[in-house]
């Protein structure tokens, strides 16, 4: 069991009133959309998890609000300001929760290295790293049921696999749980102690739930079946007889099913037509929170299980509800509210008296919420046939005048999905005139397992030709321009544009890569070593370096650079440890040899993706630059 640490609508009024034969004049135009920098943009607040301390008054939480992400903490009922606990200016902190006492958890890295240790911050501010060790990775694993200890995983031992610790809240000495064979990615612990669910993969498609036993020092497998199936453990029941299963056996979609684990006996607790992304209970069990990805947005219900109704919460803006925490009583709540045209707003809600009062508001007050614009989920044929669906940005003015340029943004994974929550790279982009399409080619999840698993070693080759397809969409919108259309994306988003502009150099204007895999061959050898058994399924999804080299060689853009012809954009953190920098130093080297324009921006203290404000404002400034100058042209920059 998962524990507690865990739209403005514009409306423009056209209005005429005739009076006999007589016409009151020309309905009213609608107001002009201002205009803002990047700089506004960014002083919009990102979070990062919550709690809610022992005593239920005081609110804790991450954000970058003074540019890198530090501890706060906020009264619940939302009076004063909120209160700065850590003042780091280098690394970002991430809030873990309270201690029963009060004390803090939080987790940090070094210069985005992704090797997290776990910190314990005390009431007079004094900070020690409880996990020390070199080149380790520490995962915090929540707070046992009796409050009494807490759990984590780490590599520290062996750098593929990790184990399972107990760490004693009194002494603050740790005990190891359970002692990772390999292969295995733990998941929670019961709430008796007595258990430790376990999940392996074997592709990315087709894994199993295993349970560990401390007692008996056995493990066994809950999830055996035939074919591909993907299951994964959810979360033990209070009463630690039940084990939560996410599956999507027999099924498009993953649902929930509950397992007990003395008769071996499950049954359907949860099902929709979408996936279900998450679904546990509060610490006694009173309250199951289900999410469900419904096309792009998560669709939150909070349920009471004695009547097996969702609550009925207050009227909110329009968005989704996530990151829920509920108190040990269960009496008190707080969630943020996010959608793709308002970024995250903090509430905390009283289940007794009903009241939800907002608590920390991420967008910039200098901002107009009415300047925004809303993404719109669409849908088009791809090459052959498959529908793919992407998240369409169009600027508030498009269709009055001249075409406009555009941009596809494809998201990161292989497997991940562009979803309708803020981004101020987007609303930027958009506000400065240009249409923006977030394809969700094949292979993205959250649209069942067929669309899935139907880029599976045809990456750079199926799911561009998604990317290519989407240009006839925005075309036959009308108010865009054919001849400008660029592709721009981060991670994997950032190899879909390298291949973009490689393997189809005619299709797109220019190119505008973020952390990009330009090598597989290198990528997939160089995979952290703590990624474990994901490790093999990329090699199964995408290849393996030792026999499948040539069809990796051939997907790779490094190899085939001659063919840029492009402009490029590269950006690249100098500390990545999934795409390293000598990737994106070749590329460009490289693509400079044919006399393409190409510009690279590093950042030395950054690694896959940004934690620092300033780095960020520094790329997307970049970014705009560079679209304004090679996309849209000097004589159209607005």
């Amino acid at each position: 069991m998962p524990n507690r640490f865990s739209q403005q609508i514009w409306l423009c009024l056209s209005l005429s009133v005739a009076v006999g034969t007589a016409w009151a004049g020309p309905a009213p135009k609608p107001a002009a959309v201002r205009k803002y920098t990047i700089e506004q943009f960014m002083k919009t607040i990102r979070f990062g998890g919550s709690d809610i301390s022992p005593d239920e008054k005081t609110v804790l939480f991450s954000s970058n609000q003074d540019g890198v992400f530090n501890l706060y903490e906020i009264p619940f009922d939302g009076s004063g300001q909120p209160k700065q606990l850590t003042k780091s200016t280098t690394n970002a902190i991430y809030v873990l929760g309270y201690l029963p006492d009060g004390r803090i958890l939080y987790s940090s890295d070094q210069g985005g290295n992704e090797l997290s240790h776990i910190y314990l911050r005390e009431k007079d501010g004094a900070v020690s790293d409880l996990t020390l060790a070199e080149k380790a990775k520490f995962q915090f694993a929540g707070l046992s049921y009796d409050r009494k200890s807490f759990f984590y995983q780490s590599n520290q031992r062996n750098r593929a696999a990790f184990d399972v610790y107990e760490m004693d809240i009194a002494t603050m000495k740790p005990k190891l749980l359970f002692e990772n064979p390999g292969g295995f990615f733990p998941g929670d612990v019961s709430p008796d102690k007595r258990y430790i669910a376990l999940s392996k993969t074997s592709t990315t498609t087709d894994g199993d739930v295993y349970l560990y036993d401390t007692k008996t020092k056995e493990t066994r497998l809950l999830t055996k079946h035939e074919g591909d199936v993907n299951n994964g453990p959810e979360g033990f029941t209070p009463d630690s007889k039940k084990l939560l299963i996410r599956t999507d056996e027999g099924n498009e979609f993953a649902y929930v099913k509950a397992y007990d684990l003395a008769s071996g006996q499950s049954t359907i607790m949860d099902k929709a037509n979408w996936d279900i992304s998450g679904d546990y209970l509060s610490y006694r069990g009173r309250y199951r929170v289900l999410s469900v990805n419904n096309d792009a947005r998560t669709e939150l219900k909070i349920i009471d299980t004695r009547t097996n109704q969702p609550v009925k919460l207050p009227s909110l803006p329009g968005g989704d509800i996530t990151g829920v925490t509920i108190t040990d009583s269960e009496g008190r709540m707080t969630f943020y509210v996010n959608s793709s045209n308002s970024p995250a707003t903090l509430y905390s809600y009283d289940f007794k008296s009903g009241k939800v009062t907002p608590l920390v508001r991420g967008l910039n007050t200098e901002i107009d919420p009415s300047d925004l614009v809303a993404g719109e989920v669409i849908r088009y044929k791809s090459f052959d046939g498959m529908e793919i669906p992407a998240l369409l940005y169009k600027p508030k003015d498009a269709g009055s005048g001249a075409k406009l340029p555009a941009i596809l943004s494809i998201h990161g994974g292989p497997g991940g999905q562009t979803r309708l929550t803020y981004s101020p790279l987007v609303q930027y982009l958009v506000n400065s005139g240009y249409v923006v399409l977030a394809v969700n080619n094949r292979g993205s999840s959250g649209y069942g397992k067929t669309f899935y698993a139907a880029d599976d070693r045809k990456h750079g080759d199926a799911d561009l030709k998604d990317c290519v397809e989407s240009k006839k969409f925005l075309t036959a919108t009308g108010y865009v321009d054919p001849a400008r259309i660029g592709i721009m994306g981060g991670s994997y988003g950032g190899y879909m544009t390298l291949a973009g502009l490689t393997f189809t150099p005619d299709e797109f204007a220019v190119g505008v890569d973020i952390f990009g895999v330009a090598n597989w061959l290198r990528t997939l050898n160089s995979m952290p070593e703590w990624w474990g058994p994901q490790r093999d399924a990329m090699f199964k999804e995408i290849g393996h370096p030792k026999t499948d080299s040539v069809a990796l060689y051939n997907k790779s853009p490094l190899f085939h650079t001659q063919r840029i012809k492009k402009p490029l954009l590269v950006i690249q953190g100098a500390n990545d440890p999934r795409v390293l920098k000598i990737e994106s130093d070749e590329i460009v080297a490289n693509v400079k040899k044919n006399g393409v324009p190409v510009e690279y921006v590093t950042f030395p203290d950054e690694g896959h993706g940004f934690v620092k404000k300033e780095n960020e404002i520094t790329a997307y400034k970049a970014v705009r630059e560079f679209l304004d100058k090679y996309l849209r042209g000097p004589d159209l920059v607005r």
